[in-house]
Order: C-alpha cells, then structure tokens, then sequence
C-alpha cells in the first residue's frame, strides 16, 4: 500500500509550508530554506520507511495454535504476551456457541518471522497460572458438500 508514503510526503509538505512562513518572517531566502527543509524531510520518512520494512517480514503470517489458556485470559492479554516476541496480527479466543463461554484455546496470527520464535519462548511455559501448549496451527479441512 502506498498510502503511508503519501502520509509522508503530505506531512513533508506541510512541514515545508510552516518552515517558509516562519523563515520568511526571520531571513530573506525563505524559499530555499522551505524546499531544503521539504527535501531533508521528504528524505528522512524515505529512510524512515525503508527501516521499518526492513524490520517487518515480508507480509507472511503464521496462525499459531495457544492450548491449555486460563479461561479467564482475553483477547488483550493473549496479545500483550504474544506481542514480546514479535508482531501479532490477531487474536481469536474461542468460545462455546451455546454458553459463551471461552474453551480455553485460540489462535494468535503473527508475522511468519517471529512466529517460530514465539512458539519456542511460549511452549510450555506458565500463564496465568496455567501451562501454554503453543504450535504452528495445522489447517482446517474444508467440509464437503457430499456426504461420504
């Protein structure tokens, strides 16, 4: 998506429009003093970008299976924990249709990158006084239409 790039070449532009106010009040070169703020500032959320995609993966997500959760746990500190170990997509704690009430597993969807990373930090290791089995989630069979 390019929209963050836009963000930042908009918030350039505002940024070199109040330099070349204020300059213009306090020097005579107000103009090549704008367009040299625009351009470091243009450059600057370039390099910015390009730090924080390097930190990102390349967009691929793993779905990780969380057993064994304390069935008071939610959804915020399923991911507070996850999220010491890297990025976390989603959080989906599963409930019983008929009561509501959670079932004591979910899934944590997070960047491919730091899931193995998460899973060998979490993986027998107590929560809420209970103790996390966390895998790769294995996919679910689609149901089919005949039954056979």
């Amino acid at each position: 998506m390019n929209s963050p790039k836009l963000l930042n070449v908009i918030i350039a532009l505002i940024f070199a429009i109040v330099a070349y106010f204020i300059a213009d009040n306090l020097l005579n070169t107000s103009l090549s003093i704008a367009i040299f703020v625009f351009i470091t500032a243009i450059i600057t959320s370039l390099f910015g970008s390009q730090s924080s995609l390097a930190e990102e993966d390349d967009g691929e997500v793993s779905t990780l299976y969380v057993g064994n959760l304390p069935y008071r746990a939610n959804e915020g500190a399923v991911r507070a924990l996850f999220s010491e170990y890297g990025n976390v997509h989603s959080v989906r704690l599963m409930k019983d249709k008929h009561t509501g009430k959670r079932r004591g597993f979910g899934f944590v969807e997070m960047s491919a990158c730091d899931a193995d990373n998460a899973v060998s930090q979490l993986n027998d290791s107590e929560f809420q006084q209970r103790t996390l089995k966390v895998r790769e989630a294995k996919e679910r069979p689609e149901k089919s239409d005949n039954n056979e």
